[in-house]
């Protein structure tokens, strides 16, 4: 469980499962605290024989982390090779011809809000000839790269006995071969497509019949046919690719896991099946409209914008009725509510569009159209933009917008001019606003698109439009009560410095009443945060009885209809308060263990966006509000429907 490619919201698991019925059921093995394991390999002649590469806490040091190993069937673990509490297994092959050679590749890694650090005398590469008793460090054998290692990806061939393919992350890194086991090596390509954003992919894959084909995974697919030294780009249906799987009986059908899913070929990489058959879209932010039946709207990564409807008038919402509305894969949707076919919609680095769906124009409204030096880092840029940050039409006027960076922006004409209406809100750390990357090299993708020291959520006050809330990615909540004149230090005490404010929600019933949910998730700290106010921030209360001390908060939201019936969003699913937080409930219906971004109610239902399966919606939650009014009331109640459409 957990996912060891450690972008910024990569979810985290819980140890090893295993299924003896071909996955009708599971049963739970333990290595509870390893969080994130990059790779399973089973012993081809002996299925109680299993090696796990347990990376481990990406944000932080654990004791967990390393090679573990089990001769039973998974009910016990030995570790067989470890390096401390900052360096994991991340990768391990083991040998189809001789079982009992295994190599394993070490990484020595840590996630911050500010940094992700790749490298160190963690790092390395490993063999053991003895099923994982003893090892060898081939990380310093003849023509291995020198210096600091960052993320190594090792396969050994199933075609050629002693072929060993590994793609090193180094600063003279790329694909390396070996035809003895390790003992020495001979670089083969170099190019940086193959390797570049080592901690996202270094995936290899070698062919179970040809020793000399072997393919590397990253942002494009790559195959090389003469055993590494030169690589072709094969089409798949999406970029970033993870994992490939090759049927060693018919190497022309194979199978690849990228981030738009999985799909499969039967002609050697020609043509693939579909990745649109399978609901597993990433969603940050959630809106409705004020159609009938209502869409639903939210960036979704890697894929752009997206609206669909709630429900369809020919039995099943069909890709058909879903369309783009302009921005791209991250951030917010913003919909008019006296016109749902004029949307605003964003991009990472400030990008925001107004789309028309009736013409099909995009037209860009960004606040500063200015191309940034990133390379810099982002304390020399003009305004600093998170990677999903807000973008919120007023509910009072549906001329005003407000956009969010370390300052906040109103525009009355839809985006053709700008105010600034607040100063820097975020803690302005400078030296964490250098460049993220590794030891060994930048990460270009974040350098250019995500920043730190930013407005993270915004929210306006449904009861009074003059009362505006922001919370910042490094832990600060700010308050205005005449509409940007004045801002307001609010942050409540149990909020440390640099704790990510994900989700503020003004109540809808008291201009003085605000909730925060917030998470540490960055900094190691799983712990559930979440606050209410009755004084516009001036005391707060935690509310998080009831929730697990590890589920991670992301969003809180309150019923429009019934004041202090809550509902959050945590990193395992939703749950609900009918008491104003004072104790939670995990919601049943149906929804799937999995991240909870955003939630909207809407019509009398819940809507979540999730990190991996899609929208959920949880039909009619009148049975919810009533149950409020009947545990406050104390009587045995009758539930009503509501209308039916």
């Amino acid at each position: 469980m957990g996912e060891a490619c450690i972008r910024n919201t990569v979810s985290h698991g819980n140890g090893v499962y295993r299924s003896t019925d071909a996955g009708a059921t599971w049963d739970h093995l333990g290595l509870d605290d390893t969080r994130h394991i990059g790779k399973i390999r089973v012993d081809p002649r002996d299925p109680d024989v299993v090696f796990v590469a347990a990376l481990g806490h990406s944000n932080g040091a654990n004791p967990e982390r390393g090679l573990y190993r089990s001769r039973d069937g998974g009910r016990s673990w030995v570790r067989a090779l470890g390096r401390g509490p900052t360096a994991g297994a991340v990768d391990v092959s083991i040998d189809p011809l001789n079982p009992r050679i295994v190599y394993a590749a070490l990484w020595e890694t840590i996630r911050r809000p500010w940094m992700i650090s790749s490298g160190g005398p963690g790092s390395g590469l490993f063999r053991s000839i003895d099923g994982g008793e003893t090892w060898t460090d081939l990380s310093a054998q003849r023509g291995f790269p020198t210096g600091m290692l960052g993320r190594i990806g090792v396969v050994a061939s199933p075609a050629r006995s002693g072929r060993v393919y590994a793609i090193v992350e180094a600063a003279d890194g790329g694909i390396f071969r070996s035809d003895d086991g390790g003992d020495t090596w001979v670089r083969g390509a170099t190019d940086r497509s193959l390797w570049r954003r080592s901690y996202y992919y270094q995936h290899v894959t070698a062919d179970p019949r040809d020793p000399d084909t072997v393919w590397a995974m990253n942002q494009d697919c790559w195959r090389s046919l003469d055993a590494g030294l030169t690589f072709q780009r094969v089409a798949t249906p999406h970029g970033d690719n993870h994992d490939l799987w090759i049927d060693a009986l018919d190497t022309r059908r194979m199978i690849v896991g990228c981030d738009g899913g999985g799909a499969v070929t039967v002609n050697g990489g020609a043509s693939w099946s579909s990745i649109h058959n399978q609901p597993t879209a990433e969603l940050y932010r959630i809106e409705t409209d004020s159609r009938v039946p209502y869409r639903l709207y939210a960036a979704q990564q890697d894929c752009g914008t997206i609206s669909l409807p709630s429900r369809s008038m020919i039995g099943a919402i069909t890709a058909d009725e879903a369309y783009d509305v302009g921005g791209g894969e991250s951030g917010y949707v913003a919909v008019r509510t006296d016109d749902p076919d004029i949307t605003y919609s964003g991009q990472f680095n400030g990008y925001l569009t107004r789309h028309d769906r009736r013409t099909g124009q995009s037209r860009n409204i960004e606040v500063w159209p200015e191309v940034q030096a990133w390379s810099l880092g982002a304390k020399h840029a003009k305004y600093r933009w998170t990677w999903s940050y807000p973008i919120v039409l007023s509910r009072h006027d549906p001329n005003v917008l407000y956009v969010a960076a370390n300052h906040v922006f109103r525009s009355g004409d839809e985006g053709t001019t700008w105010r600034r209406i607040s100063p820097d809100l975020s803690r302005a750390d400078h030296p964490k606003m250098d460049p993220p990357g590794t030891f060994i090299g930048r990460d270009a993708p974040a350098t250019e698109r995500e920043s730190v020291c930013t407005i993270y959520t915004f929210a306006e006050s449904p009861v009074d439009r003059r009362v505006l809330w922001a919370g910042t990615d490094d832990g600060r909540v700010v308050v205005t009560r005449d509409a940007g004149r004045s801002w307001i230090d609010r942050t409540p005490r149990g909020i440390a410095p640099w704790t990510l404010v994900s989700t503020i929600e003004a109540s809808p019933h008291d201009a003085a009443v605000a909730y925060v949910a917030a998470t540490r998730y960055l900094l190691d700290d799983r712990a559930p945060l979440l606050f209410r106010t009755a004084n516009y921030g001036r005391t707060w209360t935690k509310i998080t009885r009831g929730i697990p001390e590890d589920d991670l908060t992301r969003v809180v939201r309150e019923d429009p209809t019934t004041r202090g019936l809550l509902f959050a969003g945590t990193e395992t699913g939703a749950y609900v308060s009918f008491d104003d937080g004072a104790r939670w409930r995990r919601l049943g219906g149906g929804l799937p263990v999995v991240p909870v971004h955003d939630l909207a109610i809407k019509e009398g239902d819940l809507v979540a966006a999730t990190h991996g399966r899609g929208f959920w919606i949880l039909d009619d939650i009148v049975a919810l509000r009533e149950e409020f009014v009947r545990r406050t009331a104390g009587r045995v109640h009758l539930f009503t429907p509501r209308t039916v459409v």
